[in-house]
């Protein structure tokens, strides 16, 4: 079986190869993780939110393949400057995908997993201070459940290696 290269945008591959804000922050306010153990992607998101609740300074580390650091740095690159309502209303994973010039279909997955990673950052941001805002959704968006379903699933898969490791000895 032989493997064709995905057709990648000279974007998505110039991001890849040089992402922007890669790296722990030690600073951060807000630290968020999402992942999808089936594909291998794993992306932590690390937020400094100013005062007025801007976003000052986006980072992230990233486990992933070339569409998974591609759109995690293009959304760090996005969200500098906004305010956590412009971030949480205007970055879908749609417009991440037309940010990067586009992904092929099997990867639209890595621009979900980014903004869920990035809303789930904001609404930790707001249980933490122990205040949401009227236009921070009670139930979470489409994003955030796939990063909290992956989540659960690696929580799963780790529970069952453990086992399986204890049953050997």
């Amino acid at each position: 079986m032989s493997r064709v290269p995905l057709p990648y945008t000279a974007k998505v591959l110039d991001l890849f190869r040089n992402p922007k804000n890669l790296g722990k922050m030690e600073d951060a306010t807000v630290v968020a993780v999402a992942g999808n153990p089936a594909c291998g992607d794993m992306v932590t998101f690390y937020l400094k939110i100013s005062d007025q609740e801007v976003i000052e300074k986006a980072t992230f580390e990233s486990y992933g393949c070339a569409a998974n650091i591609a759109t995690s740095s293009i959304v760090t690159e996005i969200i500098k400057g906004l305010t956590l309502k412009a971030a949480w209303e205007d970055i879908t994973w749609k417009k991440v995908t037309e940010e990067v010039g586009g992904l092929p279909s099997i990867k639209f997955h890595c621009g979900v997993l980014a903004v869920g990673a990035l809303k789930r950052a904001i609404r930790l941001y707001f249980e933490k201070k122990g205040a949401a805002p009227e236009w921070l959704p009670k139930d979470h968006t489409f994003e955030e459940k796939q990063a909290l379903e992956e989540e659960e699933l690696a929580k799963m898969l780790s529970k069952r290696l453990k086992t399986a490791e204890e049953e050997k000895k």
